[in-house]
């Protein structure tokens, strides 16, 4: 029976971006196991904190069972082993720990060099090569830890088309080891019931009896925040739409600009940034949203995007990079540098009802293609491919 071992490392407690693809990849993969023939395995690293705190085991949602890996020694120590140029050593530590499993997948821009062992990385996007100004200090180490890895690596997994095109371009790996696993999304549609729904806003802190325009993701430079807001003071100038604006999500990396442009914004208190939320009260934002508007420059995937599509809201989102590959025709494609484009594209969802409803339908049919069984498939192909 082949041995596959999935690096779970980056799952948290309230799981986002890589945390919520490994844990749904592993859920869908679990199942799979009686019929095609293979025994699944989760690999595991504490984070510095917990390993100094003695709290090595992972959370509470990779709760699922399959056999579990500790690899006792935090990622921090780990990835300057990694840069050891002779690693008959490292290797040998690492496999003690991972049993030499036949494939194992590192799913965080790495993956442990076992000698025995058959390897594959997952790449999502080449931020940190393309627009390193919109990187944080631990991601801008991701270039030389990925061209390392790359030495011992069998296959890259990532998660579009368009990342595939810049792994080859700016890592020159060759295009026959690049297999495209496609995201899905947390939700589907009916997710939330119209009662639990009425229930939730009757509940909750947030007036939805004001129209809102709705942006969903970590507050970030690359996720172009502040053009949006520009785009929507202009809204509130020239046309003085009723609309507020809602931000969701945690704040990242450098996002004080972001809140400095809101500060001078005569509408500010129109704007309301709203931090971590439950999956049923993002779904809930998504569902009431007159608009869902991600103007990032640069995705390896855009889940939000498909999240929105999902749950009903119509979405105007960036013509760059991976974008318009998840979106299809069923979303408003804008120049993400242009914030008077990205005001007409809103102008036009929530002033035409029956475009806006073209949108809604386009975006829940378009959402369908995408599943997390699909991924699991899809990467078992991958599997398979590194055996023939």
């Amino acid at each position: 029976m082949l041995k596959i071992t999935i690096d779970a490392t980056p799952v948290q407690p309230n799981a986002s971006g890589v945390g919520l693809y490994v844990t749904n990849l592993i859920r869908s993969l679990h199942p799979l196991q009686v019929k095609e023939n293979f025994q699944l395995s989760i690999a595991y690293q504490p984070g510095l904190k917990n390993w100094l705190g003695r709290n090595i085991c992972p959370p509470k949602s990779l709760n699922i069972d399959s056999q579990l890996r500790i690899v006792p020694i935090p990622v921090r120590i780990s990835d300057i082993l990694l840069s050891i140029p002779s690693n008959w050593i490292v290797s040998k530590y690492f496999e003690k720990y991972l049993d030499e499993p036949d494939i194992l997948q590192g799913t965080n821009y790495c993956v442990y060099p076992c000698r025995n062992t058959l390897k594959i990385m997952n790449i999502y996007d080449l931020t940190f090569i393309k627009f390193p100004d919109y990187t944080n200090s631990v991601v801008k180490k991701y270039n030389k830890r990925v061209k390392k890895c790359l030495e011992w690596t069998d296959l890259v997994l990532t998660i579009s088309e368009s990342s595939k095109k810049d792994i080859v371009e700016y890592l020159g790996v060759d295009p026959q080891r690049i297999y495209v696993t496609p995201l899905a999304s947390r939700y589907y549609c009916g997710y939330l019931s119209e009662e639990l729904g009425h229930q939730m806003e009757a509940s909750s802190e947030y007036d939805f009896s004001k129209p809102y325009l709705l942006f969903v993701s970590t507050l970030e430079p690359r996720k172009n925040i502040s053009s949006l807001i520009r785009a929507f003071n202009l809204l509130k100038q020239k046309y003085k739409i009723e609309h507020h604006l809602v931000l969701v999500g945690q704040k990242g990396w450098h996002y004080e600009p972001i809140f400095a442009e809101i500060e001078i914004s005569a509408f500010r208190s129109e704007i309301h940034h709203l931090d971590y939320l439950s999956d049923e009260m993002v779904a809930l934002f998504y569902s009431r949203a007159d608009a869902f508007v991600y103007p990032s420059h640069y995705e390896g995937f855009g889940l939000p995007v498909l999240e929105a599509m999902t749950l009903g809201a119509p979405v105007i989102t960036s013509n760059t990079s991976s974008l318009p590959e998840v979106a299809g025709d069923a979303a408003l494609l804008i120049d993400p540098n242009d914030p008077t484009s990205l005001a007409d594209a809103i102008l036009k969802v929530i002033g035409d009802s029956q475009f806006r409803s073209e949108l809604i339908q386009k975006g829940k049919e378009r959402a369908k293609l995408f599943s997390w069984e699909r991924t699991a498939q899809e990467t078992l192909k991958a599997y398979k491919s590194l055996l023939t």
